[in-house]
């Protein structure tokens, strides 16, 4: 069989990555599943380089050693609290290479094309080439509308993730923002994808692939710009399921089975867990992916009241006299790099006995498992880490809440205002313990710009200030 050590190979990477994606699952085995991915990846680049790729060594080895210089400068440099955009970022690159190899899967179809009309000598054609003088017209039909859809796959993810980078890194205003005309821009842009599918399919032109990449690249702009930075966390996982099927396409247009299971393995965990976060969020995946359609609408409710800050001499007081302890992170903590004086204040309460843990919302820190990550760097036991089903219910058992730079996902609006812009969402019910204490810079709005009534609260106590500085003069009070 040609290249029978390279499909050998994809089968075993094609394991690898299966149970990486497993063991991603648990905290445990997340290590162990990272390892697994990474050996799948270099057993399929290595693979590619001596089957389908072979003969351009020097160009491999050029690129390869280039890609992974600046991945390790990134891997080095890069904050926890830039894990966000820089995934954001990842899967624009993702979308710019699908759009980049339908281009060229197209080019090369017309240049086979031109040496079979010409009756040209095909021997020396490369392997890519070769397969395209083997298919029959349905198959170079087919093969039209796989890398046109890889394509289209591919533009959205590009202008989408770069937004979506922007909003994360507060490059661009994280409101949800559409031109004149709204949704009609973006069922117009789409129907003019649809036409030039027809176009595409019955002549191979190049025109109307260009201008479907047109189309897709404004569809990928203007639909993330129409949702708002509540529901970020969702359009990243969401923009990684589409990076994943934009590399199927291209895997079927390349004739390339690892791809083709790659991308679906991306894309379809993708979309599960866009599904699950849209689920936890009490939001509609259909109303998110398609820029906001429907939603609460009207005047919010006013907040009364006053912030009522505390010193740390109160806070350390309450520490001391509390029973049981439930402690909130967010996206504040990860900023201000506080996990680990986060974890040696949890080691200190537990020293003296006392029942401390930690409720995780599924989307704190604007990713998927960014808490998680962060606590496990900061060696924070695994079993006292709890999801907000697990924990919620314990609340108003709880005699001390410590809310740390988090403000959307401890809002209590979500429930009491049906005009919120977060109305409907699950949310940490912190506000009904003992006392709350909530650990924040200053009283100005959370990333959706949502005022938050939990801080005007008769049992929530203010403590101002960054969340290492605060946590290093509580940890000086608690022995």
């Amino acid at each position: 069989m040609e290249f029978g050590f390279t499909t050998a190979a994809y089968v075993v990477a094609a394991v690898l990555f299966i149970l990486s994606l497993g063991g991603l699952s648990g905290q445990e085995s997340a290590k162990r599943a990272v390892w697994y991915g990474i050996v799948g990846m270099a057993l399929a680049v290595a693979a590619t380089l001596v089957g389908p790729g072979s003969g351009y060594w020097l160009l491999s080895i050029l690129l390869i050693a280039g890609g992974g210089a600046i991945g390790y400068q990134l891997a080095t440099k890069v904050q926890m609290t830039q894990m966000p955009e820089l995934v954001a970022a990842m899967h624009s690159l993702v979308g710019l290479a699908a759009v980049f190899v339908g281009f060229i899967a197209h080019f090369e179809m017309v240049r086979v094309a031109g040496l079979i009309a010409e009756n040209a000598n095909l021997a020396e054609l490369g392997t890519f080439a070769s397969l395209i003088a083997k298919k029959t017209g349905v198959e170079l039909a087919i093969l039209r509308v796989e890398l046109f859809l890889g394509i289209f796959i591919g533009a959205i993810t590009f202008t989408g993730s770069i937004i979506a980078y922007g909003k994360l890194a507060g490059k661009v205003d994280s409101a949800a923002k559409k031109l004149p005309g709204g949704h009609l821009l973006n069922i117009t842009a789409a129907a003019i994808s649809a036409v030039t599918l027809l176009m595409y399919f019955n002549s191979g032109a190049f025109f109307p692939l260009f201008i479907m990449t047109l189309a897709a690249l404004f569809i990928g702009y203007h639909l993330i710009m129409g949702i708002g930075g509540a529901d970020m966390p969702v359009v990243v996982s969401m923009l990684n399921s589409y990076s994943g099927w934009a590399a199927a396409a291209i895997g079927f247009s390349l004739g390339n089975d690892l791809l083709i299971v790659v991308g679906a393995l991306v894309g379809s965990s993708g979309a599960i867990l866009s599904y699950i976060m849209c689920k936890a969020m009490n939001r509609s995946f259909v109303s998110v992916i398609l820029g906001g359609f429907g939603g609460p609408a009207g005047e919010q409710m006013a907040v009364e009241g006053e912030q009522i800050a505390i010193d740390v001499d109160g806070v350390a007081t309450a520490l001391e006299e509390a029973d049981s302890v439930i402690i909130i992170p967010g996206y504040g903590m990860a900023v201000a790099q506080a996990q680990q004086n986060v974890a040696e204040l949890t080691r200190r309460l537990r020293a003296k006995g006392k029942n401390v843990r930690f409720a995780i919302h599924p989307v704190a820190g604007r990713l998927p498992g960014h808490m998680n990550v962060l606590l496990a760097e900061a060696k924070v036991p695994y079993d006292i880490v709890m999801e907000m089903d697990e924990i919620n219910d314990d609340f108003p058992e709880t005699d001390v809440a410590i809310v740390i730079g988090s403000n959307d996902i401890v809002n209590p609006a979500a429930q009491d205002d049906p005009n919120s812009p977060i109305a409907g969402m699950p949310v940490l019910e912190c506000w009904k313990a003992k006392q709350v204490f909530v650990s924040k810079r200053g009283q100005g709005t959370g990333y959706s710009g949502i005022e938050n009534p939990l801080f005007f609260k008769e049992n929530t106590r203010m403590f101002y200030g960054d969340a290492k500085a605060s946590l290093d003069a509580l940890l000086g009070k608690i022995d």
